[in-house]
C-alpha cells in the first residue's frame, strides 16, 4: 500500500491542533452573536455560507492560488506583491492583525519543520497566513487544487467550532452544518482558480461591522 505523504501534509496544515492560534479567532461572529445576528444554526449557516461565497472565494482563495504560483516560481517579487493585496482587503484592525500573527506564527512553525524559506516571515508586517501557507503546499508538493480546499475547509472548520461556543450550537449540529457547507467547496475552489486578476474582490459589509464592533466589546472569549 502506498501512502500519498502530500495527502497527510496537508493534513497536518490544516489540522486544528496546528499551534497558529487558529482557534482564537471568530472573525466577527462573537459579535454577530451578541448583536443578536446569529441566534441558531440555520443563521450560522447563512453567515458562514456569505463569508464563503463573498469574501474567501473572491479574495482569500484567489489570492492563495497566485501565492501558490509565487512561490512554486521562485517569484519573490510577487509573492510580497500577492501578500500586500490580500493585507490590503483587510478593513479592520482585528482582522489585519489575524492575519499578521497566524501568518507570523507558521512562518515560526516552518522554520522549526525545516523551512528556511519562512524565516524572513517571522517578523514581516505583511506576513498573511496564506502567504506562508502556500509556501509549505509547494515545499510539500500538495497539489494547488487541494492546498486552496484545504485552506478553506481549515477556516471553515475554525468558524464552526466557534459557533458551537458561542451560539452555542451542539456538537451534532456543527457536523451537520461542515458536511453541508464542505459540499458547496469543490465548485467553489474550482471558480477560484480560474479567476482573472481583474475579478479579484470582494467585500463582506456585515463582517466589517462585526469585526469593528468587536474591537470595543467589553466582554469576549475570541480575539478577533
Amino acid at each position: 500500500m502506498v501512502t500519498n505523504l502530500s495527502l497527510l501534509r496537508l493534513l497536518q496544515l490544516v489540522s486544528p491542533s496546528l499551534p497558529i492560534g487558529m482557534y482564537s479567532y471568530s472573525q466577527g461572529l462573537e459579535t454577530a452573536v451578541q448583536d443578536g445576528w446569529v441566534t441558531n444554526a440555520e443563521q450560522t449557516g447563512d453567515w458562514l455560507r456569505g463569508l464563503l461565497h463573498n469574501a474567501l472565494g473572491k479574495v482569500d482563495a484567489p489570492l492563495l492560488a497566485r501565492l501558490y504560483d509565487a512561490w512554486q516560481a521562485g517569484d519573490m517579487q510577487a509573492v510580497e506583491h500577492w501578500s500586500q493585496t490580500l493585507n490590503a482587503y483587510r478593513e479592520t484592525a482585528e482582522l489585519r492583525a489575524e492575519d499578521k500573527q497566524t501568518g507570523q506564527a507558521l512562518a515560526r512553525l516552518l522554520v522549526n519543520l525545516e523551512m528556511p524559506e519562512a524565516q524572513a516571515w517571522q517578523k514581516r508586517p505583511d506576513a498573511t497566513l496564506a502567504t506562508l501557507f502556500g509556501l509549505a503546499a509547494v515545499r510539500w508538493q500538495i497539489d494547488k487544487a487541494d492546498t486552496v480546499s484545504g485552506y478553506l475547509w481549515g477556516w471553515l472548520e475554525n468558524q464552526v467550532l466557534g459557533a458551537i461556543k458561542l451560539v452555542p450550537l451542539g456538537q451534532v449540529a456543527g457536523q451537520q452544518l461542515l458536511q453541508r457547507l464542505a459540499g458547496e467547496l469543490p465548485a467553489l475552489v474550482g471558480q477560484t482558480l480560474i479567476m482573472t486578476d481583474d475579478q479579484i474582490g470582494g467585500s463582506c459589509f456585515g463582517l466589517a461591522l462585526a469585526s469593528s464592533r468587536h474591537e470595543m466589546q467589553y466582554s469576549r472569549l475570541f480575539r478577533s
